[in-house]
């Protein structure tokens, strides 16, 4: 096994600079360097590990560089924790929270969230990353975000998760659908009834097709769309009728479409997750403790949004 003694950080974040900027010249220019200096830093790196991490053809990492990359911007994350940390001792807590949120909740919590940490702690810097669940999941693994709000269960073993609210499940159907203005929809009423749906091996799909099949009724499926946001949107423009969570629905009333609860079918629940073997740093810390002040104090204020956590009454 190859000693390591010799790598440093700057063989790292040049490394990191390339992949990310997809090019030595494009590296070079990021750095503040010239590419020289860059092949030079990777040449170290790959020497010192005994393995090829950028494929010079392309510029791409090898499979051995990528594994590096992922260490390395975990490396950076710790690092940059670690100044946060000791600050925040001797001062008021300062740095960068990066927490991801899935779009639909994003849309409503966002907001509210950067709002009041700005209030409560003006030195710490919030970084929103919107993505779905399965891609903030990628992001904490690699350490690309602190702790996430995404949709519960995870079924990764890697990640423990806190249920924040649940919310319930709404048809949302355009003008001219057959069940276009019904205030009540059950599962009977969706037999047989073109519906925007999840692919299978999506566990609220798996959970419907159950539903289904235990009724004998037929789940029938116009499209199978991976992301709530785009389901919404295809509702919404008029393309057919889905099943999406209270959130994804938009407040105003004069878009042409309209929207029902559906009786018998499970809500969503959404959570904080975080790496289970991850120290959350001072700014992250405070984030979430934001957090789950705001969906407590907010969250019911939402059409269809239950807390799971009771708001704390005002300190004297």
């Amino acid at each position: 096994m190859p000693s390591l003694f010799v790598m440093d950080l700057r063989q790292l974040s040049t490394l990191l600079a390339v992949v990310d900027h997809g090019s030595f010249t494009a590296a070079a220019r990021s750095l503040h360097t010239v590419q020289s200096n860059v092949s030079a830093h990777i040449s170290r790196l790959e020497k010192e590990l005994g393995a090829t991490l950028i494929d010079r053809s392309t510029g791409l990492p090898t499979a051995e560089g990528t594994v590096v990359v992922e260490r390395a911007r975990r490396i950076y994350s710790e690092l940059n924790a670690l100044s946060a940390d000791v600050h925040s001792v001797r001062s008021e807590v300062s740095g960068t929270a990066r927490i991801g949120i899935i779009g639909t909740t994003a849309r409503w919590l966002a907001p509210l969230l950067i709002e009041t940490t700005a209030t409560r702690h003006p030195l710490v810097r919030v970084e929103v990353h919107d993505a779905t669940t399965a891609s903030l999941l990628l992001k904490l693994d690699t350490g690309a975000i602190d702790f996430a709000v995404l949709t519960t269960p995870t079924n990764d073993p890697g990640v423990v998760s806190t249920v924040l609210f649940t919310e319930d499940r709404i048809l949302a159907t355009p003008a001219g659908h057959p069940l276009f203005g019904r205030d009540h929809i059950t599962l009977a009423d969706l037999n047989g009834v073109n519906l925007i749906v999840e692919p299978p091996g999506r566990p609220f799909r798996d959970q419907l097709d159950a539903l289904f099949a235990e009724r004998g009724y037929v789940l029938a499926v116009k499209a199978e769309v991976d992301g709530t946001r785009l389901m919404a949107s295809l509702a919404f423009e008029g393309f057919g009728a889905a099943i999406l969570p209270a959130s994804a629905v938009s407040t105003r009333s004069d878009l042409g479409w309209h929207t029902a609860p559906v009786e018998g079918l499970p809500g969503r629940a959404v959570g904080l997750a975080t790496r289970r073997q991850a120290l959350l740093s001072a700014p992250a810390r405070v984030l979430a403790d934001v957090l789950k002040d705001v969906v407590a104090a907010q969250g019911d204020r939402r059409p269809g949004i239950h807390p799971a956590i009771a708001s704390n009454p005002p300190s004297d």
